[in-house]
This record gives C-alpha cells, structure tokens and sequence, in this order.
C-alpha cells in the first residue's frame, strides 16, 4: 500500500537549537566481526524456502570458477558491513573476476527469482550486488551497510585459465545498543525466554544512530515505530539519550505549521519528509509522556511540551461539527495495514488517548490552563463518540459511513479509557469471541491489542496471544521479528511482494517489554 497523504506546499521549519542538540547526542556505534558459521542450500519447502545445513565452518580452500557459488549462514541476522579475500589459482589472472553477491534476511530472498520484480517498493530496495573485481588477489570491503543472515556469492565469471578462492569472509555488525545494560530475566518459562531473546536481537539491530524502523527497508526514523522501541528500551536497553536525541530530532525538524513529521531520513542530513500521519503526529505527545515518566527530564519536557501541544491543536482542526474526526481522504491514519480498514473512530481514539497523555504532561509541568482545556476536550470527545460512534445494538464501535467494525477501533477505544474497565473486558471478550470486520495483520496492532489486554487485566489472554502470534513467526524460522506477519496469510506483503519486506522491524520488538513489565517474576 503506498502513503499518498503529502503535504501540500511542503517546506521544513528548522530550529537550530533542538537540531544541535540531536547532533550532540549522536552515539557512538559499537562494533563486532562475525564471521559465518557454515553453508546452507537453499531449498523448496511447500511454497516457500528453507535453508538445509550443508556443511559446518567453511571449506576456504575451495576454487570457484564460472558458475561456482557457496550460500554462507551468519547464525542469526547481522546489520553491518562486509568484507571478504579473493585469491587466484591456476594461470595467471586474464580477466576480471565477476561476481553476484545475494543478501537475504530469510531464505526467500535467496532463493527467489526476483528479475521480474514489480512491487510499490523500489527494486533498489532488494540487495543484490554485481561486482568487477579487476585485479586479484584482493581484499573487498563492501561500502553499503547490509542487513542479512545469508549470504550467497556466486562467480558469473573469471576466465578458462583461473578460479579464485573466497575466503576471510566476515560482517562489522554495528549497533547502539549495549547488551551490558539488560538484566537477566527471573522467570522460567522457555517460550517467553525465546520471545526475549529474539526480540532483544531485534531492537539491537534497530538500534543505529537512531532507532530505525527496518535496517533493510526503510532505514529511517518514524515516529510510530520509535513510541514502541523506546517503551522497549526502558525495559531492556536504557539507551534513554537515543529516546531524547529522536524526540529533539523530530522537534527541530517539522512540517509545515509546526507538525511533526511521520518520518525522517538521516542521510546526507536530517530532513523530515513530507509524509504527514495523523497518529503518528500524536505520538509526539505520546513519546513525550513515556520519555519523562521513565527519566525524570524535566528540562527536556519543558522544552518539547510547546511541541506537543501544537500536535494536539492541529488534530483538533481534523473534527467536524459533531465532535467526531472527519473521515475524509485529505488526510492519513495509520493504525495498522489492512485492506479497507476505516481510520475515523481509531482516530478519534487516539486523539482522546494523545490528550489524556497531554493533560499529564500540563501536570508534571504545572500548568492548570492547558490542564483545563485537556480536560475540556476529553469530555467532548468521549461523549461524542459514545453517542455517534457506539453501536450499542451491536456491541462495538462503528468507522465511517459503512459502520465498519474492525479490531483497531475496538482496541484503541479501550487505550483510550472511553468506557471503564469493566465494560472495556466485556467488550475484548466479545471481540475475541465473535471477531468482527476487518482483522489484525501487523505486529504494530497486534502490541496494541495486547496492551489493551494488560491494562484491562486479562493478563492470561495477553499472554497467549504473546505466544501464539509472535510464537508463529518463531514456529516459521524467524531469528529476528518481522514487519508483517498475519497468520491467516503468511506470504502476505503490503507492497506487492514480500521480497521487500523487513524481516527485522521495529515495531515487532515489544515481547520484550511485555514480558519484563508485566511476566517477569
């Protein structure tokens, strides 16, 4: 599905001081060499692949000649740079030595046939890798950063007289995040130590310069992604000073009027695109909220508050004469992929939830008057959707002029503390036992859902749940978490093909959050 919703007349509002600031905060990347523990081959299994252990360790001394390729397995997913030694054998060298190189996060990506590819995703986005290597021997030092597990080289060519011997194969993995800072956890459940442990791997491949999304696919800064891995990382990795440089980024370059941005790129410079998202605007406020509660920053959230509150204020413009936000396509909310969901009520939850959070906010920093009109707005909207957006015949909450019931809605009126939480468990339980409309497909709804379940004290759900969903992509080979994953179709992608996917995602990172906030013990 592309994001269409663009700023009309787009320009970047900078402020120096918060720009600085970020700049000032930039990590320093750790760094380790891995080097492959082995060759797979890629093979068949139903409609997908599977990588079947060929050998362990690997053979260095073997010439590869034209048509010569070997498959490397890394052990786990590694986002870095690669280096590698070509060395000749036979005559002298008379040719270039020509090579594929193939990087996959799973074995699909390996294995595929992607010539024909046609997603919505640009094809750059697919690493793979045509080299001339003129003179050998020669050590390769690969300037892109790579996120993979696999590995294939394959030699289209060197000449009749030489083959080369590929060895000294090694990854600079790099990261932000200090695995001296995790405490172990108590408890003793395997499922959720393995939920943990892969979910710590995701974060720690995230986790750059600022917390990416995807290091494959988009290698950005988003905003929605960013609210998950930083309530991860007050519970695992306590990076808290890349939490403050992402919000003093996001800050320091807004959209027009002052809006925060759903993204930013970081290279050459920081920019924020012209990708505007209702939601994800509000999780500036939500960022916030999260940031002091785990820091104490007072100065921090002294100067982000005024930022805050002008994303509460542009949303406001966004309702109609009934107090309901208008559900019109000049405008984008994300809440989750899905074929037809209609954002209206999930927005106007999350524009009660980003309130509530603001009214803290004004409280922590003693301002009564901001307090006040929180309050004001609160009042109006929950009664507003109550009386337009409440199907009480149907038990649900209703999207725009179809009445759509979708889970999103559902679970973002429960975040949003419109109902008490004796109505808000009657009203999980009978989502869950008559599931309604239009499902779940990301892990980003699916964090969401469980958090509903958690605050609403259906802990056990919660867990099985935990289990059965993220559980899933463990059942499927995953060693990090995906950024799409619907049960009911495995191989689904919003961009036409899963080949673009991101197989390490952010917003896939929460098990572990869960886990030590609420299971650990």
């Amino acid at each position: 599905m592309a994001i269409t919703n663009k700023i009309e007349n787009f320009h970047m509002e900078v402020n120096g001081a918060f720009a600085d600031k970020a700049q000032a905060l930039t990590p320093t990347l750790l760094e380790r060499t891995v080097s492959p523990v082995g060759t797979v081959e890629i093979t068949p299994r139903g409609p997908d692949y599977a990588a079947a252990p060929a050998e362990r360790g690997f053979d260095r001394s073997l010439p590869l000649g034209r048509g010569g390729r070997v498959c490397l397995d890394f052990g786990d997913h590694q986002v870095g740079y690669v280096s590698f030694t070509l060395t000749p054998v036979g005559s002298p060298p008379d040719a270039p030595v020509f090579l594929r190189l193939k990087f996959g996060e799973i074995p699909y990506e390996i294995a595929a046939d992607l010539s024909g590819y046609e997603g919505e995703v640009s094809r750059s986005w697919i690493q793979e890798e045509l080299l001339h290597i003129d003179v050998v021997p020669a050590v390769v030092r690969l300037p892109r950063r790579y996120a993979f597990r696999y590995l294939e080289v394959t030699v289209i060519d060197t000449s009749p007289k030489y083959k080369v011997v590929l060895s000294g194969v090694t990854c600079t993995a790099v990261t932000s995040a200090d695995r001296s800072a995790l405490t172990p956890l108590k408890t003793a459940d395997p499922e959720l130590i393995q939920l943990d442990r892969v979910s710590l791997k995701t974060m720690e491949d995230c986790m750059q310069t600022v917390f990416e999304d995807g290091p494959k696919r988009d290698r950005r800064l988003w905003l929605g992604d960013l609210r998950l891995q930083a309530q991860t990382n007050y519970m695992t990795f306590r990076n808290n000073g890349l939490v403050k440089r992402c919000l003093y980024l996001f800050a320091g370059l807004t959209q027009n009027e002052g809006r925060v941005g759903a993204c930013l790129f970081l290279e050459p410079a920081p920019q924020v695109d012209d990708t505007a998202l209702f939601d994800y605007s509000l999780f500036f406020v939500s960022c916030l909220h999260d940031y002091y509660e785990a820091t104490g920053d007072r100065e921090t959230l002294a100067e982000l508050a005024p930022t805050a509150r002008r994303q509460i204020e542009l949303a406001l413009r966004e309702l109609d004469g009934r107090g309901i936000v208008a559900d019109r396509d000049t405008w984008w909310c994300f809440l989750d992929w899905g074929d037809g969901l209609n954002k209206q009520a999930g927005a106007q939850a999350v524009l009660i939830y980003a309130l509530k959070q603001a009214g803290q906010l004004a409280a922590w920093l003693e301002d009564p008057a901001w307090g006040e009109q929180c309050r004001g707005h609160i009042d109006r909207l929950t009664r507003a959707a109550v009386e337009h957006l409440w199907d009480e015949e149907r038990g649900f909450f209703v999207s725009g002029a179809e009445r759509q019931v979708s889970w999103a809605s559902q679970v973002w009126f429960v975040l949003a503390g419109v109902f008490g939480r004796k109505e808000n468990v009657r009203l999980l339980e009978r989502l869950m036992e008559e599931d309604p409309g239009v499902p779940m497909v990301t892990p980003y709804m699916y964090h969401h859902f469980i958090q509903a379940l958690m605050d609403s004290g259906l802990k056990e759900r919660a867990v099985e749940y935990l289990k059965e969903y993220w559980g899933g992509m463990l059942r499927d080979g995953a060693d990090t978490f995906w950024e799409l994953y619907d049960p009911r179709d495995r191989y689904a992608s919003p961009y036409g093909s899963r080949a673009v996917n991101s197989f390490c995602h952010a917003w896939s990172s929460t098990p572990a959050y869960f886990i030590r906030r609420y299971l650990d013990s």
